[in-house]
């Protein structure tokens, strides 16, 4: 009773031992899987290939480990973790009371009346800093009557450029600036 479909199974049975015997094998979470290569060398057997995700320098990426750390690397997480220190210290002062760290041999502390205004001299520093650079920088924009608004030392000024007409072909007009005129007529004012 051999049927097409028996036959053909076969068939795999012979291609898939073939291909797992040039097949790399790896071991896995999931246990053993193979390592399939893809190559187009006229002298070798084509074969497939899917990356090992444990195979680190197969993947050409590795971890910060195999080249050391970068600074930026330490001084951020320097950074988090005092800034996370810092806060919480800054919120056990705020809150605890005044008796409670004289019993734990703290007597000098700052007064409680800097966990208020502390935070808000910052917050009013910053917001008038931003308030200074937005005004510095209206200061320094010319009014706009000036022409100092429409031109400076890299304006160009457009050619008197009257293309042919012959064929479907245009040249591409010279790279100038739009005139006051110009924008005035393409703008209903």
């Amino acid at each position: 009773m051999d049927s097409p479909a028996i036959a053909k199974n076969t068939n795999l049975d012979g291609i898939c031992a073939d291909f797992t015997s040039n097949a790399r094998h790896r071991r896995s979470a999931f246990g053993e899987s193979p390592r399939r290569v893809l190559s187009f060398s006229k002298r070798r057997k084509a074969t497939v290939s899917f990356p090992d995700p444990d195979d680190k320098a197969a993947s050409g990426f590795g971890v910060s480990g195999d080249h050391g750390t970068k600074s930026s690397e330490v001084y951020g997480f320097v950074g988090s973790i005092t800034t996370v220190v810092a806060t919480v210290i800054f919120l056990v002062w705020a809150y605890v009371p005044e008796n409670w760290f004289h019993t734990i041999g703290i007597f000098y502390n700052p007064n409680k009346y800097w966990a208020l205004a502390g935070p808000i001299y910052a917050m009013l520093t910053i917001l008038l800093a931003l308030l200074f650079y937005a005004g510095l920088n209206s200061m320094s924009t010319p009014p706009p009557s000036s022409l100092n608004t429409i031109f400076d030392e890299f304006s160009k000024e457009p050619s008197t450029f009257i293309p042919s007409r012959e064929g479907d072909e245009q040249p591409i007009e010279p790279i100038s600036d739009n005139g006051i005129n110009k924008i005035k007529k393409s703008h209903v004012y």
